[in-house]
């Protein structure tokens, strides 16, 4: 069974279990919560709290997604500082943006507290330090930024890290848990509360009548009120499918020698940025690396990445053994700020979740506040703020033309750049290629058995090519982030529908 979006193992896999309940599909459901990752099912448990009969449906497992791939660190400051949102929002959406960290992290250790939920949270300073003289100033944009919404940062001399810095500030009051353990628990709450959880179920389109959402699902159709995707990024194509953009980070966690585990997070400023957090797993501390982020589906070599990182690491740790590395999904918003309440191009009864940066935990928290307000009551606090029908004309309008005209290269240059060959021999063993064959394109994987898993290659989302991510044996979709597996089924959305296997080869091709 898989368990995650990849085919390596993270460090939280073995809290993952199974969770669907006996439901009955005929029903009509008050809200159904597409996706089973933090933000799914904390928005399936607020409004359950709320009587609202609610379904979470998944396409795989709970915690498949970037739930069960995150390094989990929580933070009431973020990858867009506030300095850049005072500047493309103004100082008063800027200290609402500052109070979303404070309430999300408050949500998590209200439900903790109230579900009595064991899943290793932790209070925890954080620090941010600069290497150079160019992360110097941007660490004085930060503080700067961060003392405007009266956000608490302080210079200090020393860090627990053991890499060379210029300067670095302090920052109480963050914390990291296990992301896993803690979903875990609101799904046992959903249950109890009378919530409904169907998994193995791909949600494939949707039709918003006047009074009720019609889901066409892989396990037949199912009607609620109400509509929330919370699947990262939402399905079909839409405006959002053009304001977020799809990245890849890399993440290792290994045993020091010297047993000198720095027990706050950390964060540097180099581009792309690293962070440090430790976990304790059946009873040894294990310190959590990442970064080497990218675009999906424009690294020549995935399995570079995590090399990088490996050598990154041993550089300043006196590493022991590694004992995981994985990757995971995230999606970069053009003008810097999350995407949360009613989906672009729908009525009252549809809503969604995206666009988080790296900070995935916290904004996927927030949005089951956000989203309950907005069934509940028709409005909430950050209703404008994060509205994803917003317009900026200013804010991200730049990276908007970059980030189209990225898709758009991408697409014409993998149509008519592609490897041809006579035979599929041609291929070695361990290989893997987007082809032309005979006048037609295939994903072309062959094991180091020899087998062959030949596949369309033209992503059913919205016809870009996929590329090769040799590290987790999988086809990327540089356009907007749909993933698949050899066979073809689907690891990551947007698409809903799998690359095509083609059958049968004739063995004289081989």
């Amino acid at each position: 069974m898989m368990y995650r979006d990849g085919a390596r193992k993270s460090i939280w896999q073995e809290e993952i279990r199974k969770f669907s309940t006996e439901t009955d599909l005929s029903s009509l459901f008050d809200v159904a919560i597409v996706g089973g990752g933090i933000t799914g099912v904390s928005t399936a448990l607020k409004l359950q709290e709320s009587g609202k009969k609610c379904i979470i449906l998944e396409a795989a497992n709970i915690g498949f997604g970037t739930t069960g791939g995150t390094t989990a660190h929580l933070n009431d400051f973020f990858d867009t500082t506030f300095n850049q949102a005072i500047r493309d929002f103004g100082l008063d959406n800027a200290q609402l943006y500052a109070q979303s960290g404070t309430d999300a992290i408050s949500i998590i250790e209200d439900n903790i507290q109230k579900y009595q939920i064991s899943c290793d949270f932790t209070r925890k300073s954080a620090y941010l330090f600069a290497l150079d003289e160019k992360q110097e100033e941007q660490l004085k944009d930060i503080v700067e930024g961060a003392a405007k919404v009266g956000h608490e940062m302080s210079y200090v001399n020393e860090i627990p890290f053991p890499i060379p810095f210029r300067e670095a500030v302090l920052i109480p009051g963050q914390g990291h848990f296990h992301p896993i353990k803690y979903i875990k628990g609101l799904c046992g709450a959903f249950i109890k509360l009378g919530g409904s959880i169907l998994e193995n179920c791909l949600v494939e389109e949707h039709d918003e009548q006047k009074d009720n959402v019609i889901l066409k699902t892989s396990q037949g159709e199912i009607q609620a009120k109400h509509v929330v995707y919370a699947t990262h990024i939402p399905p079909g194509v839409n405006l959002l499918h053009f304001t977020n953009a799809p990245y890849r980070s890399y993440v290792t966690a290994f045993t020091l020698k010297n047993d000198k585990y720095p027990r706050e997070l950390g964060y540097d400023l180099c581009e792309p940025y690293h962070y440090y957090r430790i976990q304790n797993i059946d009873g040894e501390n294990l310190l959590i690396a990442g970064g080497e982020d990218h675009k999906t589906g424009h690294a020549d070599d995935t399995g570079a990445c995590f090399s990088r990182l490996e050598n990154y690491v041993r550089k300043y740790f006196d590493v022991e053994t590694i004992f995981y590395s994985w990757s995971s999904q995230y999606y970069e918003p053009v003008d810097g700020l999350p995407y949360i309440g009613k989906l672009p191009e729908t009525k009252e009864r549809i809503f969604v979740a995206t666009g988080f940066r790296g900070n995935g935990m916290i904004f996927g928290t927030l949005s089951s506040q956000i989203i309950h307000d907005l069934i509940i009551t028709g409005k909430s606090k950050y209703g404008d703020l994060f509205n994803p029908s917003r317009i900026k004309p200013i804010a991200g309008f730049s990276d908007f033309v970059k980030e189209a005209a990225t898709v758009a290269f991408d697409f014409v240059k993998d149509k008519i750049f592609k490897d041809k060959i006579e035979s599929f021999s041609e291929v070695g063993e361990g290989e893997a290629k987007v082809i032309q064959y005979k006048s037609e394109s295939y994903a072309l994987y062959k094991e180091n058995d020899g087998t062959l898993h030949l596949l369309r290659s033209t992503c059913p989302h919205a016809g870009c090519e996929v590329r090769w991510n040799s590290a987790e044996l999988s086809w990327d979709c540089p356009c907007h982030g749909s993933r698949f597996n050899v066979n073809g089924k689907i690891l990551t959305g947007p698409t809903t529908k799998n690359l095509p296997k083609v059958f049968p080869y004739q063995k004289r091709d081989l």
